[in-house]
Order: structure tokens, then sequence, then C-alpha cells
């Protein structure tokens, strides 16, 4: 987990000191990410000539977009000095990873204008068995090679995240981490840390595992996710982790191949935007099936309409930019409904940059 931008574990950073260094790691990422996405942008415009409904966001909507992930870094920052996660989780990104893909991320984008201009969604250069898998997953989400279902793909994925979200993808993942702690200390005080189980649904490359074993460094940790790609990079990251053992396993979400009540906690991050209705609910009826009573289940996604109205216009370049299929339903979805319709209760919902949040608990 640790790259060659972390501090080590044992030598907490100085907090004047430690928050400087912090905000400017986080500031030479978003230029990074900035730079990247104006250059490619501008190409794909010339190149590829995309939707012409993209509509530019105002000023104010750019300076509250800045307000809100200012906002973000504080909080992350926060809960690092609280303890919620050891500081070095701040500086995650991998030197070595960035600069060995970067490369792979420009030389990746003649196949993406090709597919736009195609308009080919469902199309993979890797030869794959598709009965293996539910249609609404056979897509190149975001337009990319393979969509889901390749190694190149799951090489690239993190960092075209990072850039996608300016450097803070990772910060809106670990806002997971504060509630899912609290939850399991609550409920669960009487139940030795080593005998409690988390599972992050649909784990991908295992970035998540990673902030929940920073989090959690006792709990027995799970992850199943449809691409087997994506679970052959998060295995290879996650035994880099000194004593850490993967449990992972490649199965649909939608039929969880674990007993009833046998998670004390549960993850998803990214994934509820990319299903279509039908898949949403039965994915949070699975949570519930698998989660203890008391258990936790945290949910990160992208904002959604209703709370966000201001950001409809950047909602609405989402789904124009992007290969996003289920995004345009997703952001009017009630997901509180369809939490409590699987039994839940909902603890918190809230909002964090351009992503949203829900907390909820099963009910003993």
């Amino acid at each position: 987990m640790q790259s060659s931008f972390a501090p080590a574990h044992h030598f907490p950073l100085p907090d004047g000191f430690g928050r400087n260094l912090y905000y400017g790691f986080q500031q030479a990422k978003a230029l990074l990410s900035v730079a990247h996405k104006t250059v490619s942008d501008r190409l794909t415009e010339w190149v590829a000539q995309p939707d012409k409904s993209i509509e530019t966001l105002s000023p104010e909507t750019l300076l509250e977009l800045q307000r809100r992930n200012l906002a973000l870094l504080e909080r992350d920052w926060e809960e690092a000095q609280q303890g919620v996660y050891p500081q070095s989780l701040l500086f995650d990104w991998d030197a070595e990873n960035v600069l060995r893909h970067y490369p792979q991320v420009w030389l990746d984008l003649p196949a993406i204008w090709d597919r736009v201009q195609r308009r080919q969604y469902q199309e993979f250069a890797t030869p794959i068995e598709r009965a293996d898998y539910p249609k609404y997953y056979l897509q190149n989400f975001h337009h990319q090679t393979d969509g889901y279902l390749s190694d190149r793909s799951a090489e690239l994925y993190d960092l075209q995240v990072e850039l996608l979200f300016n450097g803070s993808a990772n910060a809106m993942r670990r806002r997971i981490l504060a509630p899912l702690k609290q939850g399991l200390q609550q409920a669960f005080a009487t139940t030795p840390p080593s005998q409690q189980r988390v599972l992050d649904i649909a784990c991908g490359t295992g970035y998540t595992l990673q902030g929940l074993r920073a989090a959690l460094p006792k709990v027995s940790l799970y992850g199943i996710d449809l691409s087997t790609a994506y679970l052959r990079k998060a295995n290879q990251i996650l035994a880099k982790i000194p004593g850490e053992l993967p449990q992972l396993a490649q199965a649909n979400a939608e039929n969880l191949p674990y007993q009833d009540h046998y998670f004390h906690g549960t993850t998803s991050v990214f994934l509820f935007h990319e299903l279509p209705a039908t898949a949403r609910q039965n994915v949070i009826n699975e949570a519930y099936r698998v989660t203890q009573p008391g258990g936790t289940f945290v949910i990160c996604d992208s904002m959604q309409l209703p709370d966000t109205p201001e950001f409809a216009p950047m909602m609405k370049n989402f789904t124009a930019i992007f290969h996003e299929p289920y995004y345009r339903h997703y952001i009017c979805d009630d997901l509180v409904a369809r939490l409590e319709t699987a039994g839940f209760v909902v603890v918190e919902v809230y909002n964090h940059f351009v992503s949203k949040y829900w907390v909820a608990r099963k009910p003993t």
C-alpha cells in the first residue's frame, strides 16, 4: 500500500508541516489532472467530434466545485489526524505506477476516439466469454478499452479515475471509513476485531480494501468483483501489504456467494451508477442478506440531481462525454427507498465534493 510518496507509518508528520505537505501533494495531482484533461479534451473535440450538447460550466459552478473540493481535503486531513486511518494513506499515489502507466493512457486515446465516432460501446479487444457476465456489464464504460474485462484496463483504471476527479478520487473513497469503523465499534464492541468480517462489494483493483485494511488492521477483509482481471490486479496490490491474505472472489453482487448474516460490515464504492435499476435493488437486497443484525452498510457513489441541482449541467455533461448508460436514471434514483425496501435503516446521507454517501444499519 505504501508508495514512494508516502511517509512511514511510524513517523507521523508534525501537524503544520504535514498539512502543508498534504495540500501541496493534492495540488500537484490536481494540476496534472487538469492539464491532462485540457489537452486530451481538445484533441478529442478535434479528432472525434463528440456530442455537441456539452455545456460550459459557469464561473459560479466552478467556484463551488473548488470550495467543495477544499472541504473534502480538510475532512480527509482531519480524519487522519483523529486516527481513523494513518497519515500515510493520504500520500497514496504510487509514483512508479503513475510513471509506468501514464503514457499508456495517452496511447489508448486513438482507440477511444474510434469508439466514440463509431458509437461502439460493447466491443472488446480481449476475447471474453459473454455468457459469464450479465448483459448490462458488457459495456466499454467511460469508453475505456475492454471495459472492465482486461488486464490492461485494470492496470490503467486507478490512474484514470484520479485524473477524472482532479486527484480527489481516493479522498472521496476514504469517506466510507469513519462511518464503517464507528458502526463496527458501536454494534460489535464485545466482538474482538480479529473475529469481525467486512465485505467490499465490487472491489475492483482493491483500493477500498487497502483503505479498509489501514483503518481496520485486524478485521478479516473480503472482496468480490465480476472482473477476473481486476481481481488479479487487486490480489497483486493487496499481497504487497505485510501479513495481508486477500480473500477475493469472482462473483455477481446480485447473488453473493456467502451465507446469511456473515459480515459485520459491508461497503460499495462507485458501483450503483453503473447498474440498471433492477440490479441496484438486487445488490442492496444481497448486502442486507449477508450483513449481520446491527451491521453497517456504507455506499459511496456519484452525487445526485435532487440534492445538488446546481451541478445539473455537469451531470448532464458526464452522460454526454462518457459512456455511462445507467447514470441518467441513477442520478434521480431514491437509494434511501431502496435500502429501506431491503430492510435497512438509513442512518445518514451526505455529500463530499462530487460524491454521495448512504450509511445504513441492519436492525437487530
